[in-house]
């Protein structure tokens, strides 16, 4: 079979997207079928590489006017054309009579641009970019779901039937696993960390479910309402904002948050291993990888008592409230002994194996399968 993978414009930055359509592309190599990533090139976009302003509007032009002839000679070599992220959905207006799937991440900004999220307000233009990603996704041949979460809100936000809809969960984008002790020492030097710091990890960015408000927060009472004064917290990701910024120097947490910033794979595989857990308080997530990144490396994780974080992360990960910072903290508290923790390793060890990225494969391959039959 012949898979055109559909990726995303490089200059929006769109990191775990790129991942994602990277890691098809390596799983697919491996087997017996042929694939091709396509993805828009910036043309004009090249005069201003950049998600905002006028390079925001020459990337329109690129994607939107340029990519679809690319697109209409390409799909001709294909079996299967697979849209990586629902985010491109408004292209499967230009596969009808070809199959097709798209898979849908989550569905948080068109719920923003329905109002339903009010910290995170949208604007005209943000609100018709979104209004044509959906009219993509309802006419689109299969949508696959990475949780049960995102296609709930698919069935409710779309007109796509049940029955165009399938559910397969995200693969590990890299193999993570527990690093031994001389690595971990190397690599935490490296990033600026010393190895007898005892710390949580976050990583994530200043989107506004990521969270970050909230994890400082609890990281706060954990410290100060808890007594656990030895802590540190290390954050790689994006960098802080100044509202992070200037919650930390308020309440004088500067010598307890290590700020990372962007982290190499194996220097992730090492904060993994070498954390005594992740927090990671998101208010909303399509899937949430670094719940499994961190239980393939061993490392216990403390995660929102919401879906899909409880779909990922099963009964290995301690669940809190993220809006409720004392109780949250004080769960934490509870569970940081010896062990809780060491049952949360072997538990996260297991839950991991569902997340093996030659199951999502083969379940991609079946709906393949499905799609070009149906069309044929």
């Amino acid at each position: 079979m012949k898979i055109l993978l559909v990726s995303n414009y490089l200059p929006d930055g769109q990191q775990s997207m790129q991942r994602f359509a990277a890691l098809l592309e390596k799983e697919i190599r491996q087997t017996d079928h042929r694939v091709k990533v396509s993805r828009p090139a910036p043309v004009l976009g090249y005069l201003k590489r950049s998600p905002h302003g006028i390079g925001k509007w020459l990337g329109y032009v690129d994607k939107f006017l340029i990519f679809p002839i690319v697109l209409w000679w390409q799909k001709h070599w294909a079996d299967v054309v697979h849209i990586c992220d629902h985010s491109n959905a408004f292209y499967a207006k230009h596969l009808q009579g070809v199959p097709h799937l798209v898979t849908c991440h989550d569905l948080m900004a068109v719920r923003s641009a329905l109002g339903e999220i009010p910290e995170n307000p949208t604007k005209w233009t943000g609100q018709k970019l979104q209004d044509l990603i959906v009219r993509g996704l309802n006419r689109s041949q299969m949508v696959v779901c990475v949780s049960e979460s995102t296609r709930q809100d698919l069935m409710r936000l779309t007109t796509v039937e049940p029955s165009a809809t399938e559910l397969i969960y995200m693969g590990l984008n890299y193999p993570y696993s527990p690093m031994d002790a001389s690595q971990q020492t190397l690599h935490l030097q490296e990033i600026g960390l010393s190895s007898d710091t005892p710390f949580l990890f976050h990583i994530g960015s200043d989107a506004w479910y990521k969270n970050r408000p909230g994890l400082l927060e609890i990281f706060r009472q954990l410290v100060q309402a808890q007594g656990l004064t030895h802590l540190r917290l290390a954050i790689a990701g994006s960098p802080l904002g100044d509202h992070s910024l200037e919650f930390i120097h308020h309440h004088r947490l500067t010598d307890h948050v290590v700020e990372l910033g962007p982290v190499s794979n194996e220097g992730l595989r090492a904060l993994y291993s070498s954390a005594i857990a992740l927090l990671f308080p998101s208010l909303q997530e399509g899937f949430g990888w670094p719940i499994i990144e961190a239980q393939a490396c061993g490392c216990p994780v403390f995660t929102s008592n919401a879906r899909p974080m409880t779909e990922v992360g099963g009964e290995a990960a301690t669940y809190i409230e993220p809006r409720q910072p004392s109780q949250a903290a004080k769960t934490l508290a509870d569970r940081l002994n010896p062990e809780d923790l060491g049952k949360m390793k072997e538990k996260g060890l297991v839950n991991v194996q569902r997340f093996h990225p030659q199951t999502m494969i083969h379940q991609y391959f079946d709906a393949y399968a499905q799609a070009y039959n149906a069309r044929r």
